[in-house]
């Protein structure tokens, strides 16, 4: 059953623009605007930072996935709501709207638990931010990616920019930008956006079956592996075999038991191959 995360005092039209829904460990949460083709808009965005503070630390959720209702992922900013109406608040309205975004953006790239976009649609523009903020991608063929910025006159900012830099080589990020023409999932994949391009109709099996997998890993050595992931690619080698030391150790103090179960498993009760599966954290103590 899909939920909407009610808060005091805030409007009902705000609240719907996202729904979720936990389902066996995995939270499914959806941009919740398909006749707008799930643009993001101020509220969205706000009402997106809370149903990640809710979803965050129940123990009942070890993966989030991030989609869009109806036939887009998010068609990116709400030309309207997001640029002309809070552009007419003058630089204050523009700041706090760029600080609502980005925010929930920020806070989904440092997630505590993996992330997966499940992108069943269009994904232009903004729509770029989230995308990246999640750990894996997963595309429909069918889907469309897009930087129409320049269509409209204005650069792809926002980060959007950045994330073709990131995600892709300079000469399609560069075609990207300037020429405003969409690829669809398959050519996402062969550049990079995502992870793997599939038919609409396998999409979803396919992102359960790797939610799932992602379930039997230990969950702490799950955040430090994907923070690792994302600070070392700006460090030198010698700054980041430092970092990963320090993060080893770290994540040690936090769960040094789970460490401990893993290479029993391993060595003295030969239950398991680390290079064929994951040891079973069940078993683990508190």
């Amino acid at each position: 059953m899909t939920n909407i995360l009610h808060v005091d005092g805030v409007d009902q039209t705000e609240l719907e623009t996202v729904a979720y829904t936990v389902e066996a460990g995995i939270a499914w949460v959806s941009f919740n605007r398909p006749d707008k083709r799930n643009c993001m808009s101020p509220r969205l965005n706000r009402q997106m930072m809370r149903v990640l503070d809710a979803l965050e630390h129940r123990a009942d959720v070890g993966v989030l996935v991030l989609t869009g209702e109806g036939t887009a992922w998010s068609a990116g900013m709400d030309l309207k709501e997001y640029f002309r109406e809070t552009e007419a608040q003058g630089l204050a309205g523009t700041r706090g709207a760029q600080r609502e975004s980005y925010g929930w953006w920020r806070r989904l790239r440092w997630y505590q638990k993996p992330t997966i976009a499940m992108v069943n649609g269009w994904c232009f523009g903004g729509g770029y931010g989230p995308l990246f903020a999640c750990d894996l991608a997963f595309a429909a063929e069918e889907a469309q990616f897009g930087l129409s910025e320049i269509n409209w006159g204005i650069l792809p900012g926002g980060g959007a920019a950045k994330v073709a830099t990131e995600l892709t080589n300079f000469r399609n990020a560069m075609y990207h930008s300037l020429m405003g023409e969409n690829v669809d999932g398959r050519k996402a994949a062969e550049w990079g956006f995502v992870n793997e391009a599939l038919p609409l109709a396998q999409l979803k099996d396919r992102v359960t079956q790797v939610a799932n997998i992602l379930l039997t890993k230990n969950p702490v050595a799950l955040k430090a592996t994907k923070d690792a992931i994302r600070r070392v690619r700006e460090m030198t080698y010698d700054n980041a075999e430092d970092y990963l030391i320090r993060a080893q150790e770290a994540a040690n103090s936090f769960d040094n038991e789970g460490r401990k179960e893993g290479i029993k498993q391993f060595i003295d009760d030969k239950t398991y191959k680390p290079g064929l599966g994951a040891y079973d954290k069940s078993r683990q103590t508190a």
